[in-house]
């Protein structure tokens, strides 16, 4: 029997993410020839190359002309932007983001084409990548390049680090209708373009990953062209679709167009029971954790224990070619535990369908040993909710005893029990880098949030961990319901105060998730009236807040980009995009020259 997992675009092609692998993982050894495909990074290759970009270019400026005069006739005074059609809606989007592009990038356009080619080699490039000059130059040269690749699509807007069309909506007339629609899918020419080798693996059983909004177009397009030109079993899973399971059960079209199966909450074993299904060796009543089409009604089997990490096997990275991801040295996800170890913080849903389950130091050891020799892996990203001091402290002992050379980065809760002692063993054995959830810098929010942590030992820790020579990334965020302008003006005199230790953080405003702990009692937390679902497949709901109005968050925004304009200067790390980026700078420059180096 043959299986193919795939991870569609879009995600950040910087490294493998761990989905895919992990599954693979589990099927080694059987007797399933098992296939994994990265299309998100063939993707970005097959976009981001100077043919495709002139071609990009050309065809962008041809539609200008032809929507020029649609535009002006439709586009008058009295016209109802907010409840036109939606094929209008598009068609005037597309001209006015065409039109303001060549507006502003006319002199540099020919450039991009031109040097597309050297930016990425300087990504996969150790000599180039480590010059901060020529990195940044190549990333925003890729970014624009994106830009210029999905400028016939618009209002699709494509980036290294998102995929956005600001006419989608999170409902499944809006799916439908951009999966379908040939002006904004982006994805679709190459999904086309690769059918016919999709079709040649004769699957039996493809499963696709979709973990990110980012991806739902590009996962949905390829699922239906797959569903509707092989006979294989199409199975869906991530993270995404299986946070919205009850709102799929009204919507059995959903099945008919796209999908065999769904898979929701952790894959590992489920995988192996549905391979067994299609195998003919189990009924589909048997699988656990899908949901499925049977008798024109959708149907959701029972749960499964999750496979406790101490019993999978190592995730496998065969097929896929290490060597053209956008960075000089893989930095591969990797796992201590899954879920979350204080599961308490009422603004998050980040580990919903998790079950707390963690990894043996002896094995996780065993695992990063077999990375090492069959991949040459020593860079990892640890995916945790979060690492408890004591593990950290027994992981870095072991390694340390083995004298294995690797470096790491992992999110961690300010705990007073990460000591300096702890923190220097953890740096000596690897550590690079801590991403602590600061949150915010006023008391009454953090004790709102239940964050668990002594609000006043959290600098301390914090600068516990620089002297020890680890770069403290924080996350921030601002708009909870209870939240007004002084409590987040805290927060920004809090990140301002301690800039000798914070040495990068990332802003967010806050979303109501869907499996939040706020949601059984909002109005304890500041919610006004009701919290709504707007759209169906949307896991995140609207409210009225007793806090900040939207004007006020806006103006708290600003001041926060300022304060960081005016604090932190024209810092590289806040240069670099992303985390993978500025770890491998730490492991290659060290603490206190990433820190000091501005533009």
């Amino acid at each position: 029997m043959n299986i193919l997992f795939i991870f569609p675009p879009q995600w950040v092609p910087f490294q493998p993410h761990f989905a895919i692998p992990s599954l693979m993982g589990q099927f080694k050894g059987l007797e399933y020839n098992t296939t994994a495909l990265d299309l998100n990074l063939e993707f970005f290759l097959r976009i981001l190359n100077k043919e495709y970009l002139n071609k990009s270019i050309e065809e962008a400026r041809n539609i200008e002309k032809e929507l020029y005069e649609f535009a002006q006739k439709t586009y008058r005074k009295d016209f109802d932007y907010d409840n036109c059609d939606i094929e209008i809606k598009n068609k005037l989007t597309k001209f006015v983001m065409i039109h303001q592009f060549f507006q502003k990038n006319e002199k540099e356009l020919p450039k991009y084409p031109f040097l597309i080619s050297d930016a990425i080699n300087i990504l996969r490039s150790k000599e180039y990548f480590y010059n901060p000059k020529l990195l940044v130059d190549a990333l925003s040269l890729i970014d624009k390049s994106l830009e210029i690749a999905s400028l016939k699509y618009a209002p699709s807007k494509l980036s290294l680090s998102n995929f956005y069309n600001q006419n989608f909506q999170y409902n499944f007339k809006s799916i439908k209708y951009f999966v379908d629609d040939k002006t904004t899918n982006i994805f679709y020419p190459f999904f086309l373009e690769k059918l016919d080798f999709l079709k040649s693996k004769k699957a039996d059983y493809i499963g696709i990953s979709i973990n990110s909004s980012s991806q739902i177009i590009a996962g949905l397009t390829l699922s239906k062209l797959l569903k509707e030109n092989t006979n294989a079993h199409i199975s869906i899973g991530g993270n995404y679709f299986a946070r919205i399971t009850e709102n799929l059960k009204k919507y059995p079209e959903f099945f008919e167009i796209f999908t065999d199966s769904l898979m929701f909450e952790e894959g590992e074993k489920p995988v192996l029971e549905l391979a067994e299904y299609i195998n003919k060796k189990r009924k589909i009543k048997d699988v656990s954790n899908i949901m499925y089409l049977q008798n024109g009604k959708v149907k959701i089997n029972k749960k499964t224990v999750p496979m406790p990490l101490n019993e999978m096997k190592p995730i496998s990275l065969d097929g896929f070619e290490l060597d053209k991801y956008f960075t000089p040295e893989i930095v591969m996800p990797f796992q201590t535990s899954r879920g979350c170890y204080w599961h308490k913080c009422s603004f998050c849903d980040h580990d919903f369908g998790l079950c707390y389950n963690i990894k043996s130091v002896d094995k996780l050891i065993d695992e990063i040993k077999f990375l090492k020799s069959e991949y040459n892996i020593n860079k990892f990203e640890f995916i945790d909710e979060a690492i408890s001091p004591k593990y950290m402290k027994d992981m870095a002992q072991k390694l340390l005893d083995e004298k294995i050379d690797v470096s790491y980065f992992c999110d961690a809760r300010l705990e007073p029990e990460f000591t300096l002692p702890i923190l220097k063993k953890a740096r000596k054995s690897g550590l690079r880098m801590l991403l602590w959830g600061l949150e915010s810098g006023s008391k009454k929010i953090m004790d709102l949030i239940n964050k668990g942590v002594p609000f006043d030992k959290r600098i301390d820790i914090m600068r516990n961990a620089a002297k020890a020579d680890i770069l403290n990334f924080a996350f921030i965020f601002f708009g909870f319901p209870a939240e007004t302008k002084e409590d987040a003006f805290k927060t920004i005199k809090l990140i301002q105060d301690n800039a000798d230790i914070i040495h990068a953080y990332g802003r967010s405003v806050f979303t109501m998730g869907k499996h939040a702990l706020i949601r059984k009692d909002p109005v304890k937390y500041g919610v006004k009236g009701k919290i709504k679902q707007l759209d169906e497949f949307s896991p995140t709901y609207s409210f009225k807040a007793k806090g900040m109005t939207e004007k006020e968050l806006s103006e708290v925004i600003n001041v926060c980009t300022s304060m960081a304009m005016n604090t932190y200067g024209n810092n590289l790390i806040f240069k670099l995009v992303s985390r993978e980026l500025i770890f491998l700078y730490l492991c290659k420059f060290g603490l206190k020259e990433v820190v000091n180096y501005r533009f």
